[in-house]
């Protein structure tokens, strides 16, 4: 079955999902990166879109502009990781309920999640074009100043996906939970009989 959530979202939204739960989102999606991590959280500025309930995709989109217009060639996720010593005060900070990025995210990310009632969400690395596909229109674009990659990209979709949900609101870790096991499965062969 495709659960697909409607942004903006309350906690009832995604209360129910589970890490390796598969959902699609539709409405209004934001790209972030390092840099508008770094504004909001160390110098205190405030994000130009309010994102109390939305979405951000830790993305880097390579974007044409055409007769005054923006035209999305390709937006694939990027490793969420990095920002993952701005992400408990950016959670706190935005209100934002879904980070959507490559990879997983460390203990602060899980905990705020957890405390603030967020979810962290992985999209298929190397599926840029697909994920560009994915896109009805650019809204709008703020902090063009921080370049292509780091500006705030506002963008409309009707089914942006598939994402797994890698941290839940009860601050479970599916690459933590992956990586523990894995680790514990490895100690089991290596130890003589």
């Amino acid at each position: 079955m495709k659960k697909t959530l409607n942004l903006p979202l309350c906690d009832d939204d995604i209360s129910g999902l589970r890490t390796g739960d598969i959902v699609y989102i539709s409405g209004t999606l934001v790209t972030g990166r390092d840099e508008v991590h770094r504004r909001v959280v160390k110098e205190g500025m405030t994000l130009p879109v309010d994102m109390k309930g939305m979405a951000i995709y830790h993305a880097g989109p390579i974007v044409r502009e055409k007769a005054g217009l923006y035209e999305l060639v390709s937006i694939g996720p990027t490793s969420s990781v990095r920002m993952e010593k701005w992400a408990a005060e950016f959670i706190e900070n935005t209100g934002v309920k879904i980070m959507i990025g490559k990879g997983g995210m460390g203990k602060g990310t899980s905990d705020a999640c957890r405390k603030y009632g967020a979810i962290h969400c992985v999209y298929p690395g190397g599926c840029a074009v697909l994920g560009a596909g994915q896109i009805e229109k650019i809204e709008t674009v703020f902090w063009q100043e921080i370049g292509m990659a780091e500006c705030l990209w506002v963008l409309k979709t009707g089914g942006f996906g598939p994402l797994v949900v890698s941290i839940d609101i009860q601050g479970n870790n599916l690459f933590a939970e992956n990586a523990a096991f894995y680790a514990s499965r490895r100690e089991m062969l290596l130890t003589p009989f």
